[in-house]
């Protein structure tokens, strides 16, 4: 067993998990798990730059989480930055922040990159599965991405598109800079069909009709799945691994749309960072299940930071710690 802490850095949120993992025995044993909403994105797709507010909200989590990493232990440490940091003309600003604070080089990765470690990160315990029919499209809903992965044990075809919640939000559900509560038909459509084109461009790539399960990641689509239960709280074991229908995902988004502000935080699943931008989130996990058929989406907690601890565990067997 090693002992490993992954990062990742997205568009909405910076997530960190610190495990005990053996890649030769598939043995994994979570120590912490924590999410912080600091919406490194803020205003990328229309300025190219990340705010100076928002690096700043990056990198007290990412002295937070130093701590705690230190705490515990890790012996290696990968950062994996996705959608935002990749985008933004100032990405040296913080990469030279991210090194500074914690001591390791943060990894811009493409999209594809950021697929295959989703989908290794969510399927690696259904592999071997006899309940769940392969092959799996695992879609991993983003704040500036989306993630469209198709395979069984390995990746078969993967496809990054930018249709996600904070990007869709910013885009079309703001003016002045305010998000309007609730959305107009128009604004609606609009985002409907960024959404159907980039799904056309997936297609391209991926064969979204051939999937056998379609398995659903990140903080819109456990949202989503907590509100189908009815929680009274956010309960991760509750949520991992439960199973939303079509029917509740467009019932739940149509109220969603509906809702003002102070609704939307009212939901007991609701964390205050995905009150804006969650009507979106929904509207993209929607047209995906239309457009695949899927008559239901399989929920998993277990996403592309599983898959860098994973990562993080083997590179660590083959080669020993960094210096």
């Amino acid at each position: 067993m090693t002992r490993v802490a992954a990062i990742d850095c997205g568009t909405n949120s910076i997530r960190l998990l610190v495990a005990d993992a053996d890649p030769a025995t598939g043995s994994f044993t979570e120590l912490d798990r924590r999410m912080t909403i600091v919406r490194l994105g803020q205003g990328v797709d229309r300025t190219g730059r990340l705010a100076p507010e928002a690096l700043e909200r990056t990198f007290a989590a990412c002295r937070e989480y130093a701590a705690a990493i230190a705490e515990l232990g890790a012996e290696r440490v990968r950062f994996v930055a996705t959608s935002a940091s990749r985008d933004a003309e100032n990405s040296a600003d913080f990469v030279a922040g991210v090194r500074e604070i914690l001591g390791v080089e943060p990894e811009v990765i493409t999209g594809d990159q950021e697929a295959q470690l989703s989908f290794d990160g969510a399927t690696k315990e259904l592999t071997g599965s006899d309940h769940l029919a392969k092959p799996y499209l695992v879609v991993d809903i983003g704040g500036g991405s989306t993630e469209f992965v198709l395979g069984s044990e390995r990746v078969e075809a993967a496809r990054s598109v930018d249709i996600g919640c904070v990007r869709m939000t910013e885009r079309h559900l703001t003016a002045d800079g305010t998000v309007v509560d609730p959305p107009t038909h128009d604004r609606v459509a609009a985002i409907r069909k960024d959404i159907e084109a980039a799904l056309d461009a997936a297609a391209a790539t991926v064969p979204l009709t051939e999937a056998a399960t379609l398995v659903g990641l990140a903080g819109t689509v456990t949202t989503i799945a907590g509100i189908a239960l009815e929680l009274a709280e956010y309960d991760s074991e509750a949520i991992h691994h439960s199973r939303v229908s079509r029917g509740q995902a467009r019932a739940i988004t149509e109220h969603l749309l509906q809702s003002t502000h102070e609704e939307r935080a009212a939901i007991p699943v609701m964390h205050p960072g995905r009150v804006d931008v969650i009507a979106a989130g929904a509207l993209v996990l929607l047209a995906i299940m239309e457009r695949t058929g899927a008559h239901e989406v399989v929920v998993s907690e277990h996403d592309i930071l599983d898959g860098i601890a994973w990562s993080a565990a083997q590179n660590l067997a083959e080669d020993g710690p960094l210096a």
